[in-house]
């Protein structure tokens, strides 16, 4: 009578028939002969495929973080140990030879704007200058773009105070047709003729300055590399040696001390090129922070990671 169909039912009995059937719902349910199963199993291998890579990707990114912090610390060893043995093996025993050839030690840098020097030649600067070279600095305009030409010019000369270029071998001009400004092209012919000037009057054999790009793009900077090959081209007989900054891009500009190992590796290939370590980074921070006017945020996060702050690389000018 508890089984019939429309007497009363044994709830144990009952109770055992409606497990029995979850269970069967639950074991279909991941079995791969039924659709449901299939499509089940199938959602669950894509998550662990899916979870599986995103843990892949997270390893990627640890190692690739963990690389990058031994390759600068490693770039920052560099430096500060063994920036002379490094400098010798990146073949600068050739751009020396050529600046020692007799007894002349002249070298003029040739630049644009105040701030040229620190931000960019310093450790070029700061070898010369620590290897007894007689430095002599032309700067072409006040940086006066923004009114502030007589302070830019102080600032200059604070700089230089750090960066041991001699006050009395420094040269800043404010002439009409050289200008400070993105609009303002400078003439080449006044560039070669100023540049003829310095030269003649302190025995100047060797000058360095930008190369056509100018490292940042700068219209100026152009125009004074394209000032001193008018030089060049025009006193061939003075046999005036010329190097040029070299230009990187963005990658290798803003990588840091890192950019120290691509200029030596660049420098083995290349025989017309040298590469100059910084063995005083912190020189070059304390010259850029003379001038005052254009130390803001960004240009101190430049320094900072700038791999002109670390190395220069020189390529020779051929007329």
């Amino acid at each position: 009578p508890y089984l019939g169909r429309n007497g009363p039912k044994n709830p144990n009995i009952e109770r055992f028939r409606n497990n029995f059937v979850g269970l069967q719902f639950y074991s279909s349910s991941f079995s791969p002969s039924t659709s449901l199963g299939r499509r089940r199993i199938r959602r669950r291998t894509t998550a662990d495929a899916a979870s599986s890579q995103s843990n892949l990707r997270e390893m990627a990114w640890l190692v690739a973080t963990l690389s990058l912090i031994v390759i600068w610390v490693a770039s920052i060893f560099k430096v500060f140990f063994g920036a002379t043995s490094s400098s010798k093996a990146a073949k600068l025993d050739d751009i020396s030879l050529s600046w020692t050839s007799g007894n002349k030690k002249n070298v003029l840098f040739v630049i644009a704007h105040p701030d040229d020097e620190s931000m960019f030649f310093s450790p070029t600067i700061n070898y010369l200058a620590s290897s007894g070279y007689n430095l002599h600095m032309l700067c072409f305009s006040t940086g006066n773009a923004d009114g502030m030409g007589s302070i830019r010019k102080d600032e200059l000369h604070q700089a230089c105070a750090v960066l041991r270029v001699p006050l009395q071998q420094l040269k800043v001009l404010d002439h009409p047709d050289l200008q400070d400004g993105f609009g303002q092209v400078w003439s080449h012919d006044l560039l070669a003729k100023v540049i003829g000037e310095e030269v003649s009057n302190h025995d100047i054999h060797t000058i360095i300055t930008f190369d056509n790009y100018g490292v940042s793009g700068h219209c100026n900077h152009r125009d004074v590399h394209h000032g001193v090959l008018k030089f060049l081209q025009t006193n061939s007989e003075r046999n005036i040696k010329a190097w040029e900054l070299a230009s990187l891009n963005i990658f290798r500009k803003y990588s840091g001390p890192i950019d120290i190992w691509l200029s030596i590796f660049s420098s083995k290939r290349n025989a017309s090129k040298a590469i100059i370590i910084n063995e005083q980074p912190w020189k070059s921070y304390k010259a850029m922070a003379q001038h005052l006017s254009q130390w803001v945020w960004f240009r101190k996060l430049f320094v900072s990671f700038s791999s002109y702050t670390y190395a220069n690389t020189l390529d020779r000018i051929n007329p």
